[in-house]
């Protein structure tokens, strides 16, 4: 029997895309609970619609194609691929409904309460359809193209995730009809404001049934018997061999533009298109039955996302929230001369990410540093960090950039600021052959009145400033010299071609991170099994690696108590008798993105505490360029379980608990007062940061392993 076969039980796995489906239903729920205001209430629900997007276009088009080859191995979980296409049916099916209904039902009609109404062509007035027509016919019109199916007119190629309809048009006398298709055009708003509403009054009408109530006008002579929406996804993932591309930048920027052209995975026609018409785009798109969602409202909620910015309704949005600037970074404070008394510690969004930008532009014009180099995996399109790299290289420092060029979405950004950054004379790097660069590492070396020294950002989370205001991530600023060795050599191993480096402190996958998290996991279950104390927390965004689990498995079985917060997919089955029952996970779906992770290992009361990029995801840990770090400095490491875990073990509003069928329940009842930890988070930040006096150092005291959810009275 091989090793750890026991263990390998499919009973004890989740299968990754249900258990993604699962993530996606909690984000439904924030869209339906009456405790979130009403704006995020439909912010979410436009979430939840951008998800299930990417979750086709990338997930199901990869089980699509393992279908189509007869690929059938089971995974972890011993479920076959098409045994997990049709329950992700069921379940995406289930989950549109949901979305449909909460819109129609609850969601339409509170913001018709406040006075945002959405309005069809039969509900408006004679001057809104007066207004409406000369809109279409001065907006609209010239930029439509009707394109008629016949013999001498193929049906015509359809975008991913555009927009379209279908026309049906009655045909000549003792002929079948004909159909017609009419994009909706992406240059045009999806919702159209009517004019003439009194001060904090809002009224739109879709575009595409603003078309459909003209749609005559683009067939002139012809009766139009209907027309309806529909709805397209296509399989977005790109297939790049590194290895045979002679220019990855090219080859990238070529399948860019098949990106529309990926066989189709998904159709979404709305409630009204008859039977006979659904059936004709399903054998034009080569699909099944199982491959239609059919949507009772506006195909395409994402589009609603714009009513979500409405300034005149404050009080239907969670309230505005400034980052703050911490107290080591205040008044203009020379953030070389601090970050070499002490490590800082950010905890975005509650802290500002503009500290980590400042850093970047004192560096790029500093007379006394010498180079930058950093990774960017994502960045804003007018990223100041890519501005001030730009402007560090036309000084004549010297400016080195690992760019992800396969980031997943941002591919065409990406590409577009390499370039830039190429042009200014930054030695712009591409990664490793085979690798995705994930990291987030920064450095920049500096000659300073002793000695050249260098200074180090390492972080949870992404260079990117927009992001920065609505993800959670922790990132430190340091100078500690047996870490920033470290760093030098990791950036020399990614641009240069050395062998593996020895690391000491780093975890950096794909050379030793998954080993060591290993060793730590053992070293937990070592103890508990000695009579000591054997504890492990963990929060992260996924959790999938066999390997990994399995370890937490037997963890587990030798006592260890542990406690994971995974935001998104987990494929680790806790609280089964005699395997998992010391484990206990949570995920918690609230007002920013969580995205930090978090690496607590007891160590019998030598605690060690790592942050870092990576999930516990094969991905992460065998194809990806990631580095996780030690937080050492003894305040660092109390902040961390005094002002983070522990605010985060006494969540009971946002944190659901998952079990061991992969469903999950809220810890929220009536007979306590709630604790939300993002709320706590945005408390804390003001009441530190504008304090007089700063906290005095403490010893570092061991976790304590929470027994039940703490309240707050």
């Amino acid at each position: 029997m091989p090793k750890d076969q026991e263990l390998r039980n499919p009973d004890y796995f989740m299968n990754r895309e249900l258990s993604w489906l699962e993530f996606n239903d909690r984000v439904l729920e924030e869209a339906a609970s009456p405790l979130t205001p009403l704006l995020e209430r439909v912010k979410f629900l436009c979430i939840v619609s951008s998800n299930l997007d990417e979750f086709f276009e990338i997930r199901v088009s990869g089980l699509k194609q393992l279908i189509d080859n007869h690929i059938s191995d089971p995974g972890p979980d011993g479920l076959s691929s098409l045994e997990v296409f049709e329950r992700i049916h069921a379940r995406a099916t289930r989950m549109t409904g949901e979305q449909y209904r909460l819109w129609r039902e609850e969601l339409m009609p509170a913001l018709q309460e406040n006075h945002i109404r959405f309005l069809g062509m039969k509900e408006l007035s004679r001057d809104d359809l007066d207004w409406s027509a000369q809109f279409f016919h001065e907006e609209v019109f010239p930029v439509l193209t009707p394109l008629a199916i016949d013999p001498s007119h193929p049906f015509p190629h359809v975008l991913n995730k555009s927009l379209n309809l279908i026309v049906v048009l009655q045909g000549k006398p003792g002929m079948d009809d004909r159909y017609a298709i009419v994009q909706v055009p992406r240059v045009l708003n999806r919702l159209i404001t009517l004019p003439n509403r009194p001060d904090q009054h809002h009224a739109f009408i879709f575009l595409s049934r603003l078309i459909m109530e003209h749609v005559g006008s683009l067939f002139p002579g012809v009766t139009v018997r209907g027309a309806y929406a529909f709805r397209v996804t296509r399989n977005s993932d790109l297939y790049i061999d590194d290895e045979e591309a002679q220019n990855l930048l090219r080859t990238i920027e070529e399948e860019l533009r098949n990106r529309n052209k990926g066989n189709a995975v998904r159709l979404e026609v709305e409630a009204a298109c008859p039977q006979e018409v659904r059936a004709y785009l399903l054998q034009k798109f080569e699909l099944t039955r199982k491959d239609i969602y059919v949507s009772d409202g506006p195909l395409n909620l994402v589009r609603l996302m714009p009513i979500t910015s409405l300034e005149t309704h404050p009080s239907l949005k969670f309230p505005s929230w400034t980052p703050q600037t911490i107290r080591e970074l205040q008044d203009d404070a020379d953030i070389f001369a601090a970050m070499r008394q002490q490590d800082l510690m950010l905890h975005h969004p509650y802290e500002s990410f503009s500290s980590i930008v400042e850093f970047v532009e004192k560096a790029a014009v500093d007379p006394k540093v010498l180079a930058i180099k950093m990774t960017l995996y994502r960045t804003s399109g007018d990223s100041p960090i890519v501005k001030a790299l730009i402007k560090a290289a036309n000084i004549g420092k010297q400016v080195t950039v690992l760019v992800e060029l396969r980031a997943r979405f941002d591919e065409a950004n990406n590409i577009s600021w390499a370039r830039q950054l190429e042009d200014a004379g930054v030695h712009v790097v591409y990664g490793l052959v085979g690798l995705k660069t994930h990291c987030k590492t920064l450095m920049v070396v500096r000659r300073d009145h002793d000695q050249i020294r260098h200074y180090c950002h390492l972080g949870t989370g992404n260079y990117h400033p927009q992001t920065a205001r609505f993800y959670t991530d922790l990132g430190i600023l340091t100078t500690r010299k047996e870490l920033t060795q470290e760093v030098a050599a990791l950036f020399n191993a990614m641009t240069g071609m050395s062998h593996q480096p020895e690391f000491k402190k780093l975890l950096v996958a794909p050379f030793q991170m998954r080993q060591r998290f290993i060793e730590l996991i053992q070293r937990e279950a070592r103890h508990a099994q000695g009579g000591r104390n054997g504890y492990i927390y963990a929060k992260m965004n996924s959790l999938v690696d066999t390997e990994i689990i399995i370890e937490l498995f037997k963890a587990s079985r030798a006592g260890v108590k542990i406690e994971l917060v995974i935001r998104g997919i987990c494929c680790l089955r806790p609280g089964i008798e005699g395997i998992s029952e010391n484990i206990t996970i949570r995920s918690i779906v609230d007002q920013f993105l969580e995205h930090s992770r978090i690496f607590y290992f007891e160590n019998n009361g030598e605690a060690e505490i790592f942050m870092g990029s990576a999930d516990w995801m094969t991905r992460n840990l065998s194809r990806r360029v990631e580095v996780v770090f030690p937080v050492e400095d003894p305040k660092l490491k109390q902040r961390l379980i005094d002002e983070v875990i522990q605010i985060f073990q006494q969540d009971t509003l946002k944190a659901r608990m998952i079990h061991s069928d992969g469903l999950h329940n809220t810890l929220f009842d009536n007979t306590h007062q709630p604790v939300r930890a993002q709320s706590r988070f945005m408390q804390l930040a003001i009441k530190v940061h504008s304090a007089e006096k700063k906290i005095a150092s403490q010893p570092v005291v061991k976790l304590i392993p929470a027994k039940a959810p703490a309240h707050e009275f």
